[in-house]
């Protein structure tokens, strides 16, 4: 009797950016940024099959808006590990993508961060984090802060990371219109000036404390984003009017918008009155602002190095 092949896998969940605000630009053009990422439950999944050359294939309810081409990140993100390794990139990887592309949750970035962590135990690398971390960098900027998919405070153009203030479990409500945005399109449209970064505490004791703190900050890409896509403000509009929540705002460079609940479990409840032609997920955070996962989502995850 074959005993059947189990496959490594990792998950890469979205990145939520609770506060965004745009502090400056660089002589290259580039913006600098000030948020605050935490991470939710709602996640793409990668698995690894050993042996023949590097493949990816694509699966999922959301796989039809990808291509499994060589400018695929998760793809680029083997080939780049393999090169600092200085071995050959090997084995096939199925992308089961969940989470919409192009909708300002980190979805691309989440999923070579997981490619990084995979292929790393799949290989036998034994890389620590600091040693993937820069590689991360050279993939995208929001892929270093995928790595450990725990809050962070992100700086400099989104690769700077600092610690989080001390987050309490939250819920969350995320609702994205299926309209795509691309991001040099949205920070393109930003008009004004730029924002100082967030004064933030230390902690907040709870949810409704945290959503009173962030009220105080914003998204500098949410005025633009909607000036594109009209239907974020929709989104906005919907998840403020749901039962319960403590604050909605635009995550990233949009369309995704979230909800701020006291409770996953409320969050979750609050996610099935969204239209139904929305992507939306309702869930949340644990204390740390790490993704808080149901059941059927509970990943095979280990940390870089393990």
């Amino acid at each position: 009797m074959t005993v059947p092949e189990t496959p490594l896998a990792e998950t890469a969940p979205a990145k939520i950016n609770l506060h965004l605000h745009v502090t400056g630009r660089r002589a290259d053009g580039y913006h600098l940024l000030d948020s605050l990422a935490a991470f939710a439950g709602a996640a793409d999944a990668l698995r690894y099959h050993p042996g023949g050359p590097l493949a990816l294939a694509l699966e999922g309810p959301e796989a039809g808006a990808l291509a499994a081409e060589p400018d695929n990140l998760v793809l680029r993100a083997a080939r780049l590990l393999a090169e600092a390794a200085g071995r050959a990139p090997e084995g096939r990887l199925v992308l089961e993508k969940h989470l919409p592309v192009a909708s300002g949750i980190g979805g691309g970035s989440a999923d070579a961060a997981a490619a990084l962590r995979l292929l790393n135990r799949a290989w036998g690398l034994g890389w620590s984090t600091a040693r993937l971390a820069p590689l991360a960098a050279r993939l995208g900027a929001d892929v270093p802060v995928c790595l450990d998919s725990r809050a962070a405070r992100m700086g400099g153009v989104g690769e700077l990371l600092s610690a989080a203030p001390a987050l309490p479990a939250a819920g969350l409500v995320l609702a994205n219109p299926r309209i795509p945005l691309a991001t040099p399109a949205v920070f393109k449209a930003r008009r004004g000036g730029f924002s100082a970064a967030a004064a933030l505490p230390e902690s907040w004791p709870d949810a409704a404390g945290m959503a009173r703190g962030l009220a105080a900050c914003g998204n500098d890409l949410e005025a633009a984003a909607i000036g594109l896509c009209p239907a974020v403000a929709e989104v906005l509009a919907a998840l403020r009017a749901l039962p319960g929540c403590l604050l909605a705002r635009m995550s990233g460079s949009g369309a995704t918008c979230f909800g701020l609940f006291a409770s996953p479990a409320g969050a979750a409840r609050a996610a099935g009155h969204l239209p139904a032609a929305w992507w939306r997920w309702g869930g949340g955070f644990t204390a740390g602002g790490q993704p808080l996962y149901s059941a059927a989502e509970q990943p095979e995850r280990q940390p870089a190095g393990a």
